[in-house]
């Protein structure tokens, strides 16, 4: 923790500076108004701690005011602790209103209440900013709900089926989402809820590979007390959860085969009974759907029941590949960027050129889910304003055709190939050799002497 200290004493500059060091908090010193405003302006503060008396007039504490409501311009939330030797109720109840949090008079006799006011204000500016981060927080994520949260749709594939998606919300009809792992079928589902005539209602998620088949009929249904040695309680089931709202089931091939008719007399009668209870219970529930598996495969094979999946799929809806929607990778990205850099300590604002061709240039088998830890990593990495292609540390061999290298690089000699591997290695690292070098898995001395060898 740093504070500011803004005096024309340079005694008092001094006992103070001795005082906070005493007490574990750091400091940083001027002796003018101009000063400690251009101090603020370059570097953040967790308290300042000001006087009121400068040069130019000593006693009306003028300078000091004004230094309040500038600081005020510049931060609106640094606390601020007045120091005057001149002091009046008049110009600490204006200090107070331009933004003061307390008032202390030089020669202060009491360094415990010094120490006290300055943690004291400290702790409280910390709960208020966080706080307001929660307020926005909030507001983001509410915001999100009606804009498809991080699911981009500038490829022409996903603006195709966000136009189906639009249409089927507005329905009552069970939809199945298919799609490779990670391509965000969860977040379509939560979509699918908000713009649906059920969005007031819940929003019930359950992954149907989490749950073991002794515990389906517990989990999905219900129990009541004494349906089993351990039921001290009833239970609630997903299903009564999602009364009047969405129940959407996750790895739908998953579901225990011996449950799966019992999941088809909710979506044919929605009716149920809790696990223990012969009691006929009614549901009001959307069902949406997902797997990443081949159920007309699973069908086949007797390992999902045909009648169920005419139930599930009133309407399949299809998540491309994020390999087949390379106009939403960058855009994507980027929402990825500026979320790590909101939540991790980095210079990194964005990504340099080679990192974009290479981004889009991924086969990414895990889709939007590897694209987003890949993200988060590199800004976690990166050490310049610019992500590189090293920082991304995407596997060498899991790239597309485009970035293959082309039948000229067989013909060429040993000595000529490694001269291109080399050249390629540095350019796709922005020119920076410590992490070509690292790259190539090989000292930054070595590699100057294979370029100077290759007379590149």
């Amino acid at each position: 923790m740093t504070v500011l200290i803004a005096d024309d004493d340079q005694n008092i500059i001094t006992a103070l500076k001795l005082l906070l060091k005493r007490e574990g908090l750091d400091s940083v010193s001027c002796n003018t108004p101009k000063a400690a405003l251009e101090l603020i302006q370059k570097q953040a503060f967790q308290l300042a701690l000001i006087d009121l008396n400068y040069h130019e007039d000593t006693t009306s504490g003028k300078e000091g005011l004004d230094l309040i409501s500038a600081i005020r311009k510049v931060d609106e939330y640094l606390p601020i602790i007045v120091m005057t030797g001149w002091g009046t109720v008049s110009v600490a109840v204006e200090a107070m209103q331009r933004g003061a949090m307390d008032f202390v008079e030089k020669p202060w006799d009491d360094n415990n209440r010094l120490i006290a006011a300055i943690r004291t204000q400290i702790r409280l500016a910390e709960i208020a900013k966080s706080e307001i981060k929660l307020q926005i927080e909030n507001k983001i994520l509410r915001s999100e709900k009606n804009n498809l949260g991080n699911m981009v749709c500038e490829s022409p594939a996903m603006k195709s089926l966000l136009k189906i998606v639009d249409k089927v919300a507005a329905s009552d009809m069970p939809v199945l989402i298919t799609g490779e792992n990670g391509t965000g079928k969860s977040l379509l589902a939560s979509y699918i809820h908000e713009h649906s005539l059920r969005a007031a209602g819940p929003f019930v998620s359950v992954n149907m590979g989490g749950i073991s088949e002794p515990a389906f009929e517990s989990e999905m249904f219900g129990h009541i007390k004494g349906a089993f040695t351990d039921a001290k309680h009833d239970r609630i089931g997903r299903i009564e959860l999602a009364d009047r709202g969405t129940l959407f089931m996750d790895e739908i091939a998953n579901m225990p085969t011996g449950q799966q008719a019992k999941m088809l007399r909710v979506l044919e009668e929605y009716k149920y009974e809790k696990l223990g209870s012969s009691q006929e219970r009614s549901v009001s529930v959307r069902v949406i759907s997902a797997t990443n598996a081949d159920l007309a495969r699973l069908t086949a094979q007797e390992g999902f029941r045909t009648d169920l999946l005419y139930r599930l799929n009133g309407v399949t809806l299809d998540i491309p590949a994020l390999r087949d929607r390379v106009l939403d990778i960058l855009p994507m990205a980027e929402k990825f960027l500026q979320a790590a850099i909101s939540h991790y300590e980095s210079p990194a604002e964005s990504f340099s050129r080679q990192a974009v061709d290479a981004l889009e240039h991924y086969s990414w088998p895990g889709n939007v889910r590897e694209l987003k830890h890949v993200v988060e990593r590199a800004v976690l990495l990166c050490l310049q304003e610019e992500i590189s292609v090293a920082e991304l540390q995407l596997p060498a061999l899991n790239v597309s055709t485009d970035m293959q290298v082309s039948d000229e690089f067989f013909a060429m000699s040993l000595e000529q190939a490694e001269s291109w591997y080399i050249k390629q290695v540095i350019e796709n690292n922005d020119g920076n050799s410590t992490q070509a070098a690292k790259t190539l898995g090989i000292s930054r001395s070595s590699l100057y002497r294979r370029i100077g060898k290759s007379g590149k």
